[in-house]
C-alpha cells in the first residue's frame, strides 16, 4: 500500500511532511526490520515532504533502501548505486580485509565483476597510491563504477572479464578482486525480492552449481597475476571445498579464510613466485 494516496509534486507547497513516526509506522507494516534507522535514513535524504513521501512509498513497495537513497556504506564509504546494479553487501568488506592483510603495499588493483566499483573504491581508500582498474560486463555496472571510482584515478572498462582489461595490465596484478556471481541457476528464483526483483541475473547467476564465472576466473588469473599477486573470490560456505579445488587446479596456491560473524567465505589464491 503507497504510504500516502498523493502523487509526489515537485512543489512541497501546502503539503504536509509525513511525521518520524508515521513514517516508521508504515516501514514497520512494510516488514522492515530496521524501520527507525531507515527512517532516519530516509528523512535525512529528502529535501521536501513530497520527496520524502515518494521515497518511503518506494521502499515500502519492497524496493531495496540502498537504491532508494542512491548510495550504500561499504567499510565506511558512500558507494553510488542506482537501479539495475548490483548492491554491495556488507558482508563482502572482509574480502577487502583480506586482500589487505595479504598485499599491504600493493600497487595495482583490479576489480573484476566490479557491479558498483565498491571494491575498487575501498581497495583504493586504504592503499591510497594505486593503480586501480575495474570491469564488468554490464554497462550499468560501469558507468556507476565510473562515478565511483573518478576521484580515484580509477579506470574501467567494459567487457567479458579479462577480456575488458587492457593488456598492459598483464602479470603486474598484485591483487585480483572478485566478486563474481555464485549463485546455483535453481537457487536464484528463491533469492530474497529486494535481490530477484531488482538486481540484474548477469550479477547473481553463477551457472548450474555457482561456480561457472569463478572457473573461468581462475582459468584466466595466473596470466594476469604478477609474481606473489594474489586472487580473492567470494563463495559460500557449501561450495568452498569444491572453490578450492578450482584454485589448486589451477595453479594458485589456495586456502580458505571465514568470517563467523559476517557469514563470509573468501577463496584466497596466490601465484607463486
Amino acid at each position: 500500500m503507497p504510504f500516502s494516496s498523493r502523487s509526489p509534486r515537485s512543489s512541497s507547497a501546502s503539503f504536509p511532511a509525513p511525521s518520524p513516526g508515521s513514517v516508521v509506522a508504515a516501514l514497520r507494516a512494510a516488514g522492515c526490520v530496521f524501520a527507525e534507522e531507515e527512517a532516519e535514513l530516509l528523512l535525512a535524504a529528502a529535501g521536501t515532504p513530497a520527496e520524502l513521501t515518494a521515497l518511503v512509498d518506494r521502499r515500502v513497495a519492497g524496493e531495496p533502501l540502498e537504491l532508494v537513497l542512491g548510495w550504500a556504506e561499504f567499510r565506511g564509504l558512500r558507494i553510488a548505486v542506482e537501479p539495475g546494479v548490483f548492491v554491495p553487501r556488507r558482508r563482502t568488506e572482509f574480502l577487502v580485509e583480506q586482500a589487505l592483510a595479504h598485499a599491504p603495499e600493493a600497487a595495482v588493483v583490479v576489480d573484476l565483476c566490479c557491479g558498483s566499483g565498491a571494491l575498487g573504491a575501498a581497495l583504493a581508500d586504504a592503499l591510497g597510491d594505486v593503480e586501480v582498474h575495474a570491469a564488468d560486463i554490464d554497462p550499468a555496472a560501469v558507468r556507476c563504477a565510473r562515478r565511483n571510482l573518478a576521484d580515484r584515478g580509477g579506470h574501467v572498462h567494459t567487457g567479458d572479464l579479462f577480456e575488458a582489461l587492457p593488456g598492459h595490465l598483464r602479470g603486474r596484478i598484485d591483487v585480483l578482486a572478485a566478486n563474481v556471481p555464485y549463485v546455483p541457476t535453481g537457487e536464484v528464483p528463491l533469492l530474497p525480492a529486494e535481490a530477484r526483483d531488482h538486481e540484474p541475473p548477469v550479477a547473481l547467476d553463477g551457472g548450474p552449481d555457482g561456480l561457472d564465472v569463478l572457473r573461468r576466473v581462475v582459468a584466466g588469473a595466473p596470466r594476469w597475476l604478477a609474481p606473489g599477486g594474489v586472487l580473492l573470490v567470494e563463495t559460500s560456505d557449501r561450495q568452498a571445498s569444491e572453490a578450492l579445488g578450482v584454485f589448486a587446479r589451477g595453479g594458485l596456491a589456495a586456502r580458505l579464510a571465514r568470517s563467523e560473524e559476517g557469514y563470509a567465505h573468501v577463496v584466497i589464491g596466490v601465484r607463486e613466485r
